[in-house]
């Protein structure tokens, strides 16, 4: 019974990490998208 519990809860952190990872990677890319926009209208 304690098997499945620890292993339920290792599961879910591995899920929940790699959800968290992918939003990251996200949110770099919105900033960077947002970075080069600014930089543009500067060049202009």
């Amino acid at each position: 019974m304690l098997k499945k519990i620890i292993l339920t809860a290792l599961l879910s952190l591995c899920i929940l990490t790699l959800a968290a990872c992918n939003t990251l990677r996200g949110m770099g890319k919105d900033l960077e998208n947002a970075g080069e926009s600014i930089q543009k209208a500067a060049d202009k």
